[in-house]
């Protein structure tokens, strides 16, 4: 079996797994003390695989009580549209963008305060965007620059639908502009970049798929996390580039309000992303390939991630939202560079 049918089927597992535990939740009620649902983005299942684990095993100790906990995942924007439109009646969200949960505040089914309710302004961690390429790096690929080359082809998630695809994006830009780059060779950069995609998946790990599975691509643009789990899967086909300068990404979290109200689920919703913060999860958060909140005590284990230099969103835009207006707006920069007219939410 090749590692393509490897992949397709642990994705069908998978599948089997959160069915089941569905089934399984529905019809031992009265065996268990209540059910969350965490909708997340693309590449964090193996994060929050974890992450349930130890939650669900010290909520017990501390107070008795069974949890069961269920993931769904997918492009952070498409998760977040899911949740408005009522598809995922979410007890938390942890997103990969401050946009995807503030826009559940939009919808009214968060609190206006929510980003205020938990530590560190409600991020459990950062990352940023690498490169992966090819083994032996054939294309020479260092910096962003390189990436809009002729013959290069660019895999990364359609922006519409995943944090990655606009992280990516914003990445891009920011590496102009922090450099000395006017907006208008931003834009040009931008253009140039668009016309060397060769691909656009819904989410991060489908791009994954794509790039290191079907061999698509000459370099692709991810999650730090997902780049680190990508290339150690690979037999060694696959490596990650550092570019000098990326964006500082900040995935936020939140409890769904109106949701765990009806529910009944707020206390353990909120216990949930308080132990996020705690320091045996951001020991789990480390170990991933994320940047742990608590950098001064877990510096150790993420001292093999490069000190490149991250720049933060005010660098592209006034802050998350006027980004997300700015760049992927209906008449924002994105559609205006790509010739796409379709709005995400």
């Amino acid at each position: 079996m090749n590692r393509s049918q490897r992949w397709i089927d642990l994705g069908a597992v998978a599948a089997v797994v959160v069915a089941f535990a569905l089934i399984f939740a529905k019809n031992i009620s009265g065996k268990t003390d209540g059910q969350l649902l965490n909708i997340s983005y693309d590449p964090t299942r193996e994060l929050y695989e974890k992450l349930d684990v130890e939650f669900v095993a010290d909520y017990e100790r501390r107070t008795g009580q069974h949890i069961i906990v269920v993931q769904s995942h997918g492009g952070s924007s498409r998760q977040a549209r899911k949740v408005i439109n009522g598809e995922e009646p979410a007890d938390i969200v942890t997103l990969g963008m401050f946009t995807d949960v503030d826009a559940l505040r939009k919808r009214g089914l968060i609190a206006s305060d929510w980003a205020d309710r938990l530590p560190n302004h409600s991020l459990p961690y950062t990352s940023t965007i690498v490169f992966v390429v090819r083994q032996g790096n054939p294309k020479n690929i260092h910096d962003w620059p390189d990436l809009v080359r002729s013959g290069v082809q660019i895999i990364t998630p359609d922006p519409r639908t995943s944090s990655n695809g606009k992280l990516s994006v914003l990445a891009a830009w920011g590496a102009m502009v922090t450099r000395g780059g006017s907006e208008a060779q931003a834009r040009a950069y931008l253009k140039a970049f668009y016309q060397h995609l060769a691909e656009m998946d819904p989410g991060a790990r489908t791009a994954a798929m794509t790039f290191a599975l079907r061999e698509i691509g000459d370099v692709q643009l991810t999650w730090e996390n997902e780049a680190i789990r990508e290339v150690s899967d690979s037999d060694g086909r696959l490596q990650i580039v550092y570019p000098p300068v990326s964006i500082l990404a900040e995935p936020y979290v939140a409890w769904v309000d109106a949701n765990v109200a009806r529910r009944g689920t707020k206390s353990v919703a909120q216990a949930y992303l308080e132990f996020l913060f705690t320091d045996q999860a951001q020991a789990t958060i480390a170990s991933l390939g994320y940047r742990p909140y608590k950098e001064n005590t877990f510096g150790a284990a993420i001292a093999h991630l490069p000190k490149i230099t991250l720049f933060p969103v005010t660098a592209v835009a006034g802050n998350w939202s006027d980004a997300q207006q700015k760049f992927f707006g209906e008449n924002g920069i994105v559609n205006s560079v790509s010739g796409s007219s379709r709005n995400e939410y």
